[in-house]
């Protein structure tokens, strides 16, 4: 009976270090992000987008309000078009709102930061996001910096 006892503790220790790593591992894949709720879609232009991935967040002054969901190439334009869940909650987004490609630090992750316009109309399922600024590609930067040094 003992021995039963055990291997019952043991079992339920090893469900619930189970259940705990697959809750972690949700977590940090960012999937349980807007789960289930109620959003709605606009997409944005970018001539680069330099490291941005599908799943990244889409913020507003820092608060996290929705996340990438696809990034697609426009074959006529030769430009990136990213698609973007917002939160139905924050449905009070001005049409004139512009969308940035930001870093997380020097060398972080790359986010979409929205800015806020001034309209009265809100933007809604569908909608694209006009005023948007690329990606600063790290790389781009230095080599400017290096050839603007040689050719003084």
């Amino acid at each position: 009976m003992n021995s039963k006892l055990l291997e019952l503790a043991v079992g339920v220790f090893l469900l619930a270090g189970i259940l705990a790593l697959g809750y972690l591992a949700l977590s940090v894949g960012n999937m349980g992000a807007m789960a289930g709720g109620d959003s709605y879609k606009v997409t944005a232009r970018f001539d680069n987008i330099g490291g941005l991935a599908v799943k990244a967040p889409v913020t507003v002054a820092g608060v996290r309000v929705g996340r990438v969901t696809g990034i697609d190439v426009d074959r006529e334009l030769y430009s990136a078009v990213v698609s973007m869940d917002i939160d139905a909650s924050y449905d009070n987004l001005p049409t004139d709102t512009s969308a940035s490609i930001l870093t997380s630090g020097l060398l972080g992750a790359q986010y979409v930061g929205l800015q806020p316009g001034g309209e009265i109309e809100f933007l809604s399922d569908g909608d694209r996001i006009e005023i948007t600024q690329s990606a600063v590609v790290l790389e781009n930067l230095i080599g400017q910096l290096l050839f603007s040094k040689t050719s003084e």
